[in-house]
């Protein structure tokens, strides 16, 4: 018996995306069992459309809008129990390429063989709407010469990798198992950096597959939320707490963020404005490691 996949879709106010990307997941050459949308208590008739057009779906709908972070921790914590295999996420502006699905489940034997361990998380490759691979959403390889290596190199299927993004990531069950759920209280940015980064500081389990692709529809090819200044206090406030826990970086690691963080501020108060930028920066920065977290 093959295993199980349930695709798990975190949506908020994008009834238009998400209508494109349940007819890419649901056309896969290999589709999933099941799909399950979890939507942030959106507002544009999301839930109406959902009903006339994909009665299919099994839709969570949140009693109020948790961000990203609790969007995906509590569809995962649906399906995990529900008892599926795989976890396939993506946010509601993911588009897989058909095969992508399919390309991904392929590659676990040849992983199994080679690298002779059981993948536990598998990421798609991210494309932008011009074909080139997403910058916000390129993984970063383990911190190996042979995973570098192999990273760089377009002929070789797959390497290991240090920590993705949820644009598409397959996760087994006995990953849940072993390292939890997403941090909710994220609400938004950095949940992925940080739960990819402790999945894979904990297995080293965790996979980058080249040939399973998807576009990410955004509206632009790089940080677009330094267009909304509010928003980043959330990437600065999480980067922070991050930077606080040793469950997803040791100390190498944290001194990467640490200089990746310099340099994203540096680029946002570019873009954004001094006046209007620095302080959502200093505020994020400030609560990042002043309050206390509960899920970490």
């Amino acid at each position: 018996m093959s295993e199980r996949v349930c695709a798990v879709i975190v949506t908020y106010n994008r009834k238009d995306l998400l209508r494109e990307c349940l007819n890419a997941v649901l056309g896969q050459t290999r589709p999933p069992e099941h799909v399950l949308v979890v939507d942030n208590a959106s507002t544009d008739g999301t839930s109406e459309m959902l009903k006339e057009e994909f009665p299919q779906v099994e839709v969570l709908r949140l009693p109020e809008n948790q961000g990203g972070a609790g969007g995906f921790h509590e569809g995962m914590k649906r399906a995990y129990e529900k008892g599926f295999d795989w976890l396939w996420i993506m946010d509601d502006d993911t588009i897989p390429y058909p095969q992508a699905l399919e390309a991904l489940l392929t590659e676990v034997p040849l992983i199994q063989r080679v690298a002779n361990t059981q993948p536990l998380l598998l990421a798609s490759k991210v494309v932008w709407k011009d074909g080139t691979l997403h910058p916000v959403n390129t993984p970063y390889p383990y911190p190996s010469f042979k995973d570098i290596l192999s990273f760089l190199d377009s002929a070789v299927p797959f390497c290991r990798v240090r920590f993705a993004s949820f644009v598409s990531l397959l996760i087994h069950r006995e990953g849940v198992a072993r390292v939890g759920l997403p941090c909710k209280d994220f609400f938004i940015y950095a949940d992925d950096l940080e739960y990819t980064a402790r999945f894979t500081r904990k297995t080293k389990a965790g996979f980058w597959v080249k040939g399973s692709v998807v576009l990410h529809k955004t509206a632009e090819k790089g940080f677009a939320s330094f267009r909304n200044p509010a928003r980043m206090y959330y990437d600065f406030r999480n980067r922070a707490w991050i930077l606080r826990q040793k469950s997803a970086f040791g100390f190498f690691g944290k001194v990467w963020l640490a200089l990746n963080t310099l340099g994203v501020a540096i680029a946002f108060l570019w873009k954004a404005g001094l006046s209007e930028g620095w302080s959502h920066l200093r505020r994020g920065i400030r609560d990042g490691f002043g309050l206390e977290l509960p899920c970490l």
